[in-house]
């Protein structure tokens, strides 16, 4: 009842608002001040507080704004525009409008406003043929409250460098708020909560991390740049601690008996959170039954509960190279909710009946309890693909893994006639040692057993997604857009200069895309395109709106089987289990239809932190192995071509470095932009992106996350030129 009470008072608040905003935008308004807009719109003195709050909220968030003399205004009718502010490394940023317009500000014009700063910029011009191009005259709001970097000290005064290439500002720091930070150190500071642009950013440390060469400080700098923290609050723990190992005998009870069921996990080898194993049986008609069960992780997280609220946060566990930053605690993930052998374990099982060919022929979704036979990695079990001998745990389970195999490779196949998608882009694994230094990267093969699992979990996630739109519950798809006409017409373009013709029109389908791919399947530049393909594409994210996944070529898709892992897989169990239990009155699927928008949002934005945490925390260790490979030779492919040089991927280690044209002395190489090449004026000599090409390490500056490589003589040999005659103007 307070709940539902507290939603009606915000849609009148939101009615209210809307009010002030309709007085504002007739045609007859002048800008006046609160109290004299107050009066002439009619309020009451006895409601002016709570109208003034109201008036200072649309002021918070842009829709309105002060004028001279604290007059009121609308931004559009006074030539602003209120948005998002997005830099580079080179000062000059995007402001992102609500109305999807982008303005140009010039370095000059961005003022003290931060990169992700929400901001009121005045309308200067218009660009010929570009944007508009504006001024920052307001911060609104400061998104980034707390900024990692080195402490640094001049004569007079001490600072932040921020490590965001993005945050050009230097952050001031009082000698009182540095907390006895020495130089070269790298902190959190949390910045001061000024808006003012005639003052530059000031803050005050928070917390010393330690010596910035130290590479347990970069990790710990890179966690808290990326707002990711591998502890929980003092009231998730003691929820957590609360929770019984033990499953209540009445639970057990009311569940589907699996036990006798030969299911097991497969996961890499140091995997140690398990959530989801998989049995496989024949019936006497001799289809499949396809068992996957997944670990009941809304169980033990109950709703609006501490630990869901820090879950849902949270997002996502994210996988850093030397670390897990977990979305639920350890004794949850790695414990009581991990589908460990020889214990009982509750669980959420899809049970499949397929058909030889493949096809569905009936499934049915239980609440269960399973016990795990064994704990089998993917190497493992490739192993025994490939030699068909047994060894350790896995021996008894010979006959249900070459079925599953075989299963699989049918799946696998009816997904690739449907025009599914399947990029296999290469990863790279970090092998670290007792002292937690690189002893090697490599590049990780996919092997059969991994695809086994993943045809088994499409398969269960899509099946729920469908069960759930069957009875028309509101649910948190996973969906892909279709790429945007301009970006895959790009690509065309790009691939029509390495030799290949892309057919790529207007009715674009996933077996168009899938076609083409093929076409380049097995060719040197076979990676490079898979890999800007795929940058062309759309991200999948999460949303109640079902658009269907284009990769996939999916109608109906959702994330079911990693609950321990991601959020929106805990939050489809629980409105799994309420259709099983027909516990979703109007109530709750109304709650679910308003909540879901927001979750969905926060679910998405939390994936692509995780993702750009990964990558960074690969660069860094990447960076720490290649420091102590100086002079050593790699064999790497060009990634990316500017004026000033190329990027080079190397083989297996996958880590990228520069190639300055200022190193190569054999010619002088123009820039063309549209071949994505440089090309020697005098030699003709091409350096083009997808070219193969043997280089050295020169330079490696972790401090500064760069490496440069200079070419080997072999890959640019010198060209004696003959003296050029000298051309008579005429």
């Amino acid at each position: 009842m307070y709940v539902f009470l507290l939603k009606e008072f915000l849609k009148v608040m939101e009615i209210d608002k809307e009010k002030i905003l309709n007085f504002i935008s007739e045609k007859t308004y002048r800008p006046l001040k609160i109290r004299e807009l107050a009066r002439a719109m009619g309020i009451d003195e006895t409601k002016y507080r709570a109208f003034r709050r109201m008036v200072k909220e649309l002021l918070m968030e842009g829709t309105v704004v002060k004028l001279k003399k604290n007059r009121l205004g609308l931004p559009e009718k006074m030539n602003l525009v209120v948005g998002t502010l997005s830099t580079n490394r080179k000062g000059f940023g995007f402001v992102s409008a609500e109305n999807d317009k982008e303005v140009f500000i010039n370095p000059q014009d961005t003022n003290k406003a931060l990169h992700g700063d929400r901001v009121v910029v005045r309308i200067k011009g218009k660009r010929k043929g570009e944007n508009p191009e504006g001024k920052i005259i307001k911060i609104l709001e400061r998104t980034q409250r707390r900024i990692v970097g080195t402490y640094k000290k001049q004569k007079h005064f001490s600072y932040i460098e921020p490590d965001d290439p993005r945050i050009l500002k230097a952050i001031y720091v009082a000698k009182e708020d540095s907390k006895g930070a020495r130089l070269g150190q790298k902190v959190i500071a949390e910045l001061e909560d000024t808006k003012d642009l005639h003052l530059n950013p000031q803050g005050k440390v928070v917390r010393i991390l330690g010596d910035s060469t130290d590479p347990e400080v970069q990790v710990l700098s890179l966690m808290a740049e990326f707002g990711l923290t591998d502890s929980f609050p003092d009231e998730v723990i003691k929820e957590t601690e609360e929770l019984k190992d033990k499953i209540d005998v009445k639970e057990l009870r009311r569940r589907i008996d699996l036990r006798g069921l030969r299911c097991f996990t497969i996961d890499p080898y140091d995997a140690k959170d398990h959530d989801d194993a998989v049995s496989l049986e024949k019936t006497k008609e001799g289809n499949f039954l396809l068992g996957v069960h997944i670990a009941d992780v809304s169980h033990y997280v109950q709703k609006d509960s501490k630990l869901d609220q820090e879950a849902c946060r949270r997002g996502t566990s994210v996988y850093l190279s030397d670390r897990v930053v977990p979305m639920l605690p350890e004794k949850l993930s790695n414990e009581i909710c991990s589908l460990k052998p020889k214990g009982d374990r509750l669980a959420l099982s899809c049970i499949l009946e397929i058909s030889p060919k493949g096809k569905v022929i009936k499934y049915d979704l239980v609440e269960s309890v399973i016990k795990s036979w064994a704990k089998l990695n993917y190497q493992q079990v490739q192993k025994f693909f490939d030699t068909q001998k047994s060894e350790g745990d896995l021996i008894s389970l010979e006959e249900d893994l070459n079925l599953m195999l075989n299963l699989s490779k049918v799946l696998y196949q009816n997904r690739m006639r449907s025009g599914s998608l399947d990029f296999d882009l290469p990863e790279a694994k970090v092998v670290l040692g007792e002292e937690g230094e690189v002893l090697d990267i490599y590049q990780v093969a996919r092997l059969e057993s991994h695809r086994l699992i993943e045809e088994f979990m499409l398969l269960a996630n899509r099946t729920v997604a469908k069960h759930l739109t069957s009875h028309r519950i509101p649910l948190l798809y996973r969906v892909h857009e279709k790429p945007e006409k301009e970006k895959i017409e790009s690509f065309g373009e790009f691939v029509s200069h390495l030799g290949y013709h892309c057919d790529l029109d207007d009715g674009l389908t996933p077996k168009q895309i899938q076609k083409f791919l093929k076409t380049v399947q097995g060719k040197p530049e076979e990676e490079l395109i898979n890999e800007l393909l795929l940058r062309s594409l759309a991200k999948a994210c999460y949303q109640p709106k079902n658009i269907g996944h284009f990769g996939l070529a999916f109608k109906h898709y959702t994330h079911f089987t990693s609950p321990i892992r991601r959020y929106p897989d805990l939050l489809v169990h629980r409105i799994l289990k309420g259709l099983i239990n027909q516990s979703l009155s109007t109530q709750r699927l109304l709650e679910l239809k308003n909540a879901l928008p927001e979750i969905g949002k926060i679910a998405s934005e939390r994936e692509k932190t995780a993702d750009e945490a990964e990558r960074e925390s690969l660069r860094l260790k990447q960076l720490e192995y290649m420091e102590r490979r100086l002079g050593e030779v790699y064999h790497g492919i060009i990634s990316g071509v500017k004026p000033f040089g190329f990027w080079v991927k190397l083989d297996h280690i996958l880590a990228e470095g520069l190639v300055h044209l200022s190193s190569i002395s054999d010619d002088y190489y123009i820039h063309d932009p549209a071949r994505h090449q440089l090309k020697g004026r005098y030699t003709a000599k091409v350096f083009r992106l997808g070219d193969k090409i043997k280089v050295q390490v020169a330079k490696v500056d972790r401090k500064n996350k760069f490496i440069d490589f200079v070419l080997l003589k072999e890959n640019h040999p010198f060209r004696k030129r003959g003296k050029r005659r000298k051309k008579f103007a005429r």
